[in-house]
């Protein structure tokens, strides 16, 4: 069956069976290969996008949930890298390996778009869903406070 979709400001009809996972179909449908695939059971974070602003773990929402809505993934925040977050990710060294990024970004975005100045205890809650197996926790808390223009730690590496 056709849905049709807003994605990253773009309108897009997809063909696919009403219980395809949201991820899949950017995935495979759209090719739009920056939401990643964890856990699929909505656990991780590594698969988060907006769904009508909020954060969601795409594996989990089947696209006939999803069609008629705005979804924005990590390629839609910002074509070419200029969004505050992604700024503060580079300033700030946040990734190691880099697989759960686009999801932490994605989630720290709904974040900030609801609390723009967020203390650490914000932060730490709407966070807490996104698994870093590399543990860059710190880090990824100090760029969220500097694309926010708050306060960030002395060293990026004190305690990890």
């Amino acid at each position: 069956m056709p849905y049709t979709l807003t994605v990253n400001g773009k309108p897009a009809t997809v063909d696919v069976p009403a219980d395809t996972p949201l991820l899949w179909v950017l995935r495979d449908a759209l090719d739009l290969k920056g939401t990643k695939f964890g856990c699929g059971i909505q656990q991780c974070g590594a698969c988060t996008v907006h769904l009508g602003g909020a954060a969601v773990r795409s594996c989990g929402i089947p696209i006939s949930s999803a069609a008629g809505k705005s979804i924005t993934t990590i390629e839609g925040l910002s074509a070419d890298g200029s969004h505050p977050l992604q700024k503060a990710w580079v300033e700030i060294d946040v990734p190691q390996c880099g697989y759960c990024q686009a999801g932490q970004i994605m989630s720290a975005a709904a974040l900030l778009r609801t609390v723009p100045q967020p203390t650490d205890a914000d932060i730490d809650r709407a966070m807490a869903g996104n698994i870093c197996r590399c543990a860059t926790y710190l880090r990824i808390r100090q760029a969220i406070h500097t694309a926010a223009g708050g306060t960030a730690l002395t060293s990026t590496r004190q305690g990890e």
